[in-house]
């Protein structure tokens, strides 16, 4: 909208300059109103803001700078801008509803087929990919609930604490990282031992979880497993040990780690001289110390699908042989082909493998 300011005569000769409709719409127009007088914008033509101009004098082509400085304090006037500083026309301005979005953790990705999956479902299934059939990270006591009867489970030592003989300290001490994996992850260490109920079968259980320190074998998980041996030794019980560990022996603890892989393997020797059974079943990952040791020795060696198994990583192996190594040659399936496992178990058929294993030997 432009607005035009002056006398009715400048207006009316005005008028005369301009052309059809133009002159038309300015003469309607002084036969109602006032000045200053509104010319809306037309289809064909804009009016640019005009000064009083006295009779006589020819109209002059302006900028609208000049336009702007020539009207700037009449009567009247419009204080007239470049069309680029002119604010955007906006609407009325109502306060915007916060949109309701989809709630944190609902969601997930499988990192093999890359599909999003409802949590729950995936939950429901074990940590199991409903796609692909991925076997996903289960805690310490998820494995637990799946695996033994509903409220059987009773915990041995849960008092045994980790020490720090060393004073060791590298990012943080690890007095205080042993702390602040407490309170992660609700273990004291990194495995839970005890026995339960297995379909009705009694039997001594363990687990290790590679969430806390990586699953690495420190004195207490060392004095843990040797004393739930021992024990079941005593009571003539099944043994059934879990491994989900990472890593090897605890650095933070120095030689006193090193000497859990010999203690529990001694402890394995007595338990199978006395005629027990041990199952072990290798989870992904199941390496260093942990693989080295109690997770070898099994009467029977189960695995899950896919799962990482060796002592070394394949970067490491593969640097120290400098030769290209077999595809999976680390997994499950092509242990399970050179025989170095019994067999792979998935986790929604454990349980009853198990089972069926322990009436098979007697036990």
């Amino acid at each position: 909208m432009v607005k035009i300011s002056g006398s009715k005569e400048s207006l009316r000769y005005f008028g005369g300059h301009a052309s059809g409709r133009c002159r038309l719409k300015l003469r309607s127009c002084l036969d109602f109103c006032h000045p200053p007088i509104r010319v809306m914008k037309t289809a064909t033509h804009t009016l640019a803001s005009v000064s009083a101009m006295s009779v006589g004098d020819p109209p002059t082509s302006t900028t609208p700078s000049e336009a702007a400085d020539q009207g700037a304090g009449r009567p009247g006037a419009l204080d007239a801008k470049p069309a680029g500083d002119l604010p955007a026309s906006r609407g009325p301005q109502h306060p915007t509803a916060e949109k309701r979005g989809v709630p944190s953790g609902l969601w997930m990705r499988c990192e093999d087929c890359g599909e999003t999956l409802f949590r729950k479902e995936v939950e429901r299934l074990m940590n199991v990919c409903p796609v692909c059939g991925r076997h996903m990270y289960l805690s310490a006591r998820d494995r637990v609930r799946f695996v033994l009867d509903e409220g059987t489970f009773e915990e041995w030592d849960p008092d045994l604490m980790p020490a720090d003989p060393l004073a060791f300290s590298d990012k943080k001490p690890y007095a205080e990282r042993v702390i602040a994996e407490q309170k992660r992850t609700g273990l004291k260490d990194a495995a839970l031992t005890g026995c339960g109920m297995i379909r009705g079968r009694r039997v001594a259980f363990a687990v290790t979880d590679s969430a806390f320190i990586m699953g690495s074998m420190g004195s207490v998980v060392g004095e843990r497993l040797t004393r739930m041996i021992e024990r079941a030794t005593e009571q003539n019980l099944a043994v059934i040990i879990v491994s989900g560990s990472g890593g090897g022996a605890r650095m933070h603890e120095g030689i006193l780690s090193l000497m859990q892989m010999a203690k529990v393997s001694a402890a394995l020797a007595r338990y199978d001289a006395a005629g027990g059974l041990f199952i072990s079943v290798l989870t992904n990952p199941t390496m260093g110390g942990v693989a080295a040791s109690f997770a070898s020795l099994g009467d029977l060696v189960f695995a899950e699908p896919k799962a990482l198994i060796g002592f070394a990583g394949p970067r490491t192996i593969k640097a120290t042989l400098r030769t290209e190594l077999p595809d999976g040659f680390q997994t499950s399936e092509f242990l399970l082909e050179h025989g170095y496992i019994d067999r792979i178990v998935r986790r929604a058929d454990l349980k009853s493998e198990i089972a069926r294993t322990i009436d098979y030997c007697g036990k």
